[in-house]
């Protein structure tokens, strides 16, 4: 066990477990990973906008200003507390399901597989949004119950292999073959040689 001494503040590290918990204690979960996202969203908004040129004297100080505003009050650094796992796990299963299909779509079918990604990426935020909500209390207790979620994952399930279906009967041509999710996705598209 290492004991460090910070000006008269003795911090003891055992293990990774132990750092997090003093971490959490110094309030850097609910202070200081809020407050620097706010402020990295809103400075990268600032400088790929150009609201105000691109002064980033400005920018930074516009990012600085929210993000300690934003801090200001608990609720905030409550909301992330309970939105960062849920999103985690939404976004873990999105990209199982990106890499699955990926693996074993047609390259003509492409277009129909992102759409149904898409679907699968709203329904995870709105369960991810609901479910945060429940638990603060947003939407008052007891709005949505897991059985609701689970009829309207459902139900948008059955409506994406249905437009699915049915957009797969309407496209002709293009070649066969597996593993063509991949260049749509990060952007390569078809390639331009002759």
């Amino acid at each position: 066990m290492v004991i460090a001494n910070f000006g008269g503040l003795f911090l003891q590290f055992g293990s990774i477990i132990d750092v997090l918990f003093q971490l959490e204690n110094l309030g850097f979960f609910a202070f200081v990973l809020p407050f620097l996202l706010v402020f990295a969203i809103i400075y990268g908004i600032l400088q790929a906008v150009h609201i105000f040129g691109d002064n980033k004297a400005v920018h930074i100080i516009i990012g600085v200003v929210l993000g300690l505003m934003s801090i200001r009050l608990p609720f905030f650094a409550d909301f992330l507390t309970e939105i960062t796992p849920r999103l985690g796990v939404g976004l873990t299963i999105l990209l199982t399901l990106l890499i699955l299909v990926g693996l074993f779509t047609p390259k003509k079918s492409t277009n129909t597989i992102l759409w149904i990604l898409f679907s699968v990426g709203a329904i995870i935020a709105i369960v991810v949004i609901v479910q945060t909500s429940n638990v603060l209390g947003y939407l008052g207790i007891g709005a949505f119950s897991s059985e609701i979620i689970g009829w309207i994952v459902m139900i948008a399930v059955l409506i994406g292999v249905i437009v699915a279906v049915v957009a797969g009967k309407g496209e002709h041509g293009g070649d066969e073959g597996y593993g063509s999710l991949w260049p749509a996705i990060i952007g390569q598209g078809k390639s331009h040689s002759k």
